[in-house]
């Protein structure tokens, strides 16, 4: 399956099987009974109820283990697990983008090459590798390397928020030319993202990693997004779609503007607790995320769910 069908795809969150309850005011004096910390295992059965509730409510396509899915605190024999798990449930209904990247070049094509062992993978998503911060060059020689040799068409991620580096436009538009590099998730600005979509072959596929430029993507001309918001907006960020592809642009504005003061909000703490947080308060029990990132305070969830309100 390949992703031309897919405008809103979500970023999933991982469920986990118990909520962990911080004392804050402990935790402000600096100590914490950490035997509360234990790890949390995946919780599958809440995760094909989510799953079929992302799908029915505007979602088309996956992307599993990312970011927002806590890869960096899943194992890699966890994230095997998430990934084989996710796509028999899914079944071929959307496409499933898996996240694969790293920092370390051999590593990146090795998992990969398992991943795309697994029936009902279509791609992996690929970041820009964080913290050894390579130049342009080493960005390129990064992704033609896991494209040529891991098995599974690539997304880019390119997010220099989180990886201390941002991959410049022309880099992007000379891996769009690789055969196997078909997509991109950027996040930056609207000229970037105008730049991208303008250039890239037309084939190449442009998603932006900012929920709040979903119609600014569209308008110009990219594939959609990939979105944290659409686990709680999803039917809202489709009808948005339907409208502009009908011509009612008015229309289609008004829900963005609508809709950005909470994607905003879902971001105003680490990432995924926020998404978790109002998740878990519709109850869909999600649990709450591994360290380093801490769930939210009672305060801090009461804010939240103002907002999203």
């Amino acid at each position: 399956m390949n992703l031309s069908n897919a405008h809103i795809i979500t970023a999933m969150v991982t469920p986990f099987d118990e909520q962990h309850h911080i004392d804050y005011q402990q935790l402000e004096q600096h100590h914490i009974d950490y035997q509360q910390l234990e790890q949390h295992h995946i919780d599958y059965q809440q995760l094909e109820q989510l799953i079929e509730y992302l799908l029915a409510n505007g979602t088309e396509g996956l992307v599993v283990g990312g970011t927002t899915g806590e890869g960096p605190t899943l194992s890699i024999a966890e994230k095997r697990d998430l990934y084989t798990r996710t796509a028999r449930f899914v079944h071929g209904r959307v496409p499933i983008i898996a996240n694969t990247g790293s920092n370390n070049t051999a590593e990146t094509i090795k998992f990969t090459h398992i991943v795309s062992q697994i029936i009902g993978i279509d791609a992996a998503l690929v970041v820009v590798p964080p913290y050894n911060k390579p130049n342009q060059a080493g960005m390129l020689a990064h992704f033609t390397a896991i494209a040529e040799q891991g098995g599974l068409p690539v997304m880019i991620y390119n997010i220099p928020g989180r990886v201390g580096v941002k991959m410049n436009v022309s880099t992007i538009l000379t891996l769009a030319q690789n055969p196997n590099i078909v997509a991109v998730k950027q996040c930056g600005t609207d000229e970037e993202l105008a730049a991208i979509i303008e250039d890239a072959p037309r084939d190449f596929l442009v998603y932006t990693g900012e929920d709040a430029q979903t119609l600014t993507a569209l308008v110009y001309g990219g594939q959609g997004v990939v979105s944290v918001a659409s686990h709680l907006f999803g039917s809202e960020m489709a009808a948005m779609r339907t409208h502009l592809t009908t011509g009612e642009v008015a229309e289609a504005a008004q829900i963005q503007r609508r809709l950005i003061p909470k994607m905003t909000a879902l971001f105003n703490q680490p990432s995924p607790a926020p998404v978790k947080a109002a998740l878990n308060a519709q109850h869909h029990r999600v649990g709450t995320p591994r360290l380093p990132i801490l769930p939210l305070s009672t305060s801090e969830q009461r804010q939240l769910l103002n907002c999203l309100a």
